[in-house]
């Protein structure tokens, strides 16, 4: 496909977003499904086209005047590729299957480049309702977190210490440009292509062998903060795909038991081929079966609870630009009350001096201290490590300004420390 072509396939498919409000995944799996002449490159070509549109949806918007997927597509083009008027004129020919030509109030759009008198949200690029809540969380950085996390996110990687080490893995993918980094100790980062594409993983053998696995920077790190140890008893008690618990087993060495489980039991179908592929042999899979609780023998016996809790995502936003736009108040009080609720489930399992931590992949006050402190509040036998301790503890350097500035815990953002938006609490039981 035509490069014009490709836009006109992106702009497209930000109409059907539009029209029936779901996941951009699955407009751009449908859209395949009706467009087999699209090769892959074409394919992976025309989501980042999408993903770019939906990261700069309210800046494009308000530089362009309208609301339309075409506007969207044009700012997207200005503000995340960096194209010039002339650039994007070109593609715009009306042509074959190019887009129609810029009309002259489209030319004098992108030509003032202006976002003078645009509010907070349109300028970082966040939902309008959310404001306040970014407000409150950022301060005078609302802007900045905001743009931070409309852009595109890296490709990292976790070396599995199970099967290799660091050095090893930089040898071994030094044709893809792996570099060291910042703060997690066993992270990666492949450098991105084009427009966005990444490595093809799939077809590198260690890859394959799991030596290394694909996980986020701020991930690795939250897994990093729990200090799981050999020979310790651990719950990792919202698994989900197992991309922490694999972590913690190799923080363990394959010492200790380390038991996975989570609400949905759908949600950990991935691990087991997951698990089989890193060496992890110190795992047991506990899914829910009917009303019984899976991990009731467990009560009082845990040296640490990992409690990754369901959340909005506000962090992920730089990989789920769609999320963002798809969000509404209500699911912010809804992910509030299950938190409370698996906080103080987690807790039951934690014998004293053990530890039980707090992570959420969100950046908003509601989710994170203020879920912490209200727990607190409600169980006076826990107590909050501080942020310097859990930072020493973990041997975790190169993460100034993680301290939370709005209560207990850390915050890691893509604008301070160049990883997706978490939150974690070390929250100790008194002995």
């Amino acid at each position: 496909m035509h490069p014009s072509a490709r836009i006109s396939a992106a702009i497209e498919i930000l109409g059907d977003l539009e029209s029936r409000r779901r996941p951009a995944s699955d407009a751009l799996k449908d859209w395949g499904l009706s467009h087999r002449f699209a090769g892959s490159k074409d394919r992976a070509a025309i989501a980042s086209l999408v993903y770019d549109a939906l990261r700069r949806r309210a800046s494009a918007r308000f530089l362009m005047k309208s609301e339309t997927p075409r506007a969207e597509m044009i700012g997207a083009l200005f503000f995340a590729r960096d194209m010039s008027v002339d650039e994007i004129a070109g593609q715009f020919s009306g042509i074959g299957h190019a887009p129609a030509p810029l009309n002259e109030a489209e030319r004098q759009s992108l030509a003032a480049q202006n976002l003078e008198g645009a509010p907070d949200w349109v300028l970082g690029d966040y939902p309008e309702w959310l404001g306040p809540h970014f407000s409150r969380a950022f301060g005078d950085e609302a802007v900045a977190q905001g743009r931070a996390l409309a852009t595109r996110a890296p490709l990292d990687l976790r070396v599995n210490t199970l099967k290799a080490t660091r050095p090893e893995m930089l040898v071994e993918l030094e044709h893809l440009g792996a570099q060291t980094c910042r703060s997690a100790p066993f992270g990666l980062r492949i450098p991105q292509g084009a427009a966005g594409r990444g490595a093809a993983l799939d077809a590198e053998p260690a890859y394959a062998r799991g030596m290394i696995e694909i996980q986020d920077e701020g991930s690795q790190l939250a897994a990093a903060l729990c200090r799981a140890a050999p020979g310790e008893k651990v719950l990792d008690l919202c698994a989900g795909g197992g991309g922490k618990t694999l972590a913690l087993a190799a923080t363990m060495d394959n010492r200790g038991e380390l038991f996975a489980t989570d609400s949905d039991g759908r949600r950990l179908t991935p691990i087991f081929p997951r698990l089989e592929r890193a060496g992890a042999k110190n795992v047991v899979v506990r899914a829910p079966r009917g009303k019984n609780d899976p991990v009731a023998d467990l009560d009082g016996q845990c040296d640490l609870v990992v409690v990754d809790a369901p959340c909005t995502g506000v962090g992920t936003w730089r990989r789920n630009p769609d999320a963002k736009w798809r969000m509404r108040p209500g699911a912010l009080e809804q992910r509030q009350a299950a938190q409370d609720e698996v906080l103080a489930k987690g807790a039951a399992f934690v014998k004293a001096g053990g530890r039980l931590v707090y992570v959420t992949c969100s950046l908003l006050c509601e989710e994170n201290e203020d879920r912490v402190a209200a727990f607190l509040s409600q169980n006076p036998d826990f107590a909050c490590e501080s942020a310097g301790d859990s930072l020493r503890l973990a041997g975790l350097d190169g993460l100034e300004g993680a301290a939370s500035p709005h209560g207990p815990g850390l915050r890691l953002t893509p604008a301070r420390h160049d990883v997706d938006g978490f939150y974690v609490a070390v929250l100790i039981r008194k002995g």
